[in-house]
């Protein structure tokens, strides 16, 4: 399985199952795109979620059977459909429905290795990820071990804390080198001295403007080099 980022800004999820993991999955949607979440009962986190004054999560309290979901489908016009209930029967409508309308379709019930024919292209892992923005880390044990998942998350926060600083720093000084005419090879190596020192990261640690100062003296030795 090959990683991939996609864009859902402005887009809608369609999430069968309204239980914890329905709540987990609606949760990693709800910051961009509007989801719909069609189920019999809520999860009270989901419920909560749904309150919320920024939320863009409707739940609608139904119970699809089998037969249904290809109408949800239809009648919501998603791109990405979550297959997140406890019946496995509408789980495997859900994903057989959304692949026919040529959907990704994100199934929580079976992992790549309960599959012997393999995944569909549309068929997708959604992964752990770990944020620092612009920075975003994603984790997939290929639905495995969600656990596993769970815990290399941890570990990677704890291991990317200001990155997004950092790729921010990079990218303004990267722009800055550029426009002074730097050599494109030597711009390069500027940078990667910089994201590499561990004085520009402490210096971000108490500020950006003492992050900058570092990085300015780190580029100053490599021009001068």
């Amino acid at each position: 399985m090959i990683p991939l980022y996609h864009d859902f800004a402005g887009e809608t999820v369609l999430v069968f199952g309204g239980g914890s993991v329905g709540a987990r999955k609606a949760a990693r949607f709800a910051d961009e795109a509007g989801v719909v979440v069609a189920s019999p009962a809520f999860d009270d986190r989901l419920v909560d979620l749904a309150d919320g004054s920024d939320s863009d999560i409707e739940l609608v309290r139904v119970a699809p059977d089998a037969d249904a979901v290809g109408e949800w489908i239809d009648r919501v016009g998603p791109v990405l459909v979550v297959a997140a209930t406890d019946d496995a029967a509408v789980n495997a409508a859900a994903e057989a429905a959304a692949l026919d309308a040529g959907l990704l379709v994100n199934r929580t019930d079976v992992s790549s290795a309960d599959r012997s024919d393999g995944r569909d292209a549309r068929s997708v892992v959604v992964p752990a990820t770990v944020d620092d923005d612009p920075v975003r880390v994603a984790l997939s044990t290929g639905g495995a071990s969600p656990a596993l998942a769970k815990a290399l998350r941890e570990r990677v926060e704890a291991e990317i804390e200001g990155a997004g600083a950092m790729a921010e720093l990079s990218g303004e000084l990267r722009a800055e080198l550029r426009e002074r005419g730097v050599a494109p090879e030597t711009r390069r190596d500027a940078i990667r001295r910089v994201v590499r020192s561990e004085g520009v990261w402490k210096g971000l640690q108490k500020g950006r403007s003492n992050g900058r100062q570092e990085a300015y003296s780190v580029i100053e030795e490599v021009l001068k080099g």
